[in-house]
């Protein structure tokens, strides 16, 4: 059957989206307060995350270089690039469950698009991990493991992590606005997700036919667009192509799911 609303849905979700893209500079503002408001009273701020994440990566890279028997000059950036790669996925991931509900004062008050709430995670997040860009650098430099020409390929590898993090907010948002037990379940996949993908271990420990498959596993894929120009000499072809095939994935379903029930979430928050 024929639904007449749909064509009205589909320009509200577009204009939704197309509008909010204009507003970034609120988006931007909103993160930058909610990051002072997070750290108000501390003295380091983020930079907290940035010492804890450098001992995490000492200490993880002094026990399993032994573990692993690998020398900590070779293993050191692969757990450094991998932990903030990670950590960035999970935050944004686990943020995103709150991306709507926590700013239930504004949807309710203000007619502002919902574009703007899920810019706003995103960026929030994003300034966060940029704090621990110097550990990485700092680990380069004491290793002498610079990566070659192939590190400019991470810049479109973090254009996917972007789009996948603008998708999730989205999606994520909407979903647990709707089911508030959906958050614990994420936090549960994630912490199973990050003993499932080579994090910590590296793929090459795998036998080549199931090495094979990692690319099946979502989150390897898109950490390896990132995390392979850097420390591994790039990733493969079918890192990129599975990368893709679920970044669209992601974006469409976002999609679909917001033009099907833009106009119920301000109820369901």
């Amino acid at each position: 059957m024929f639904d007449a609303s749909r064509p009205r849905r589909v320009a509200a979700a577009l204009g939704d989206i197309a509008t909010g893209l204009r507003r970034v500079r609120l988006s931007v503002a909103l993160a930058s307060l909610d990051i002072r408001n997070r750290y108000r009273g501390s003295v380091l701020g983020p930079f907290w995350l940035t010492l804890s994440t450098a001992a995490m990566v000492g200490g993880l890279g002094l026990l399993y270089s032994s573990l692993f028997k690998m020398s900590l000059a070779e293993y050191l950036p692969f757990i450094a690039v991998s932990l903030i790669v990670w950590n960035t996925i999970n935050a944004i991931v686990t943020d995103a469950c709150t991306s709507l509900t926590s700013a239930e004062g504004i949807i309710r008050q203000l007619p502002l698009p919902y574009t703007v709430h899920v810019l706003r995670c995103v960026w929030r997040n994003a300034v966060i991990a940029a704090h621990n860009l110097p550990i990485i650098l700092a680990v380069f430099l004491a290793t002498g493991a610079w990566p070659g020409w192939e590190a400019w390929q991470a810049l479109p590898g973090l254009a996917l992590l972007g789009i996948n993090a603008c998708a999730l907010a989205l999606f994520l948002g909407m979903l647990c606005a709707r089911f508030r037990d959906i958050p614990p379940i994420v936090g549960s996949v994630m912490q199973l997700a990050f003993f499932l993908s080579p994090v910590i271990w590296k793929p090459e420990l795998l036998e080549p036919s199931r090495a094979a498959w990692l690319p099946l596993n979502p989150f390897y894929a898109v950490m390896e667009t990132v995390r392979g120009p850097l420390v591994e000499g790039g990733a493969s072809a079918a890192v990129w192509v599975a990368a893709v095939v679920y970044t669209a994935a992601t974006a469409g379903i976002a999609l679909a799911f917001f033009i099907r029930f833009r106009g119920r979430i301000a109820f369901w928050v």
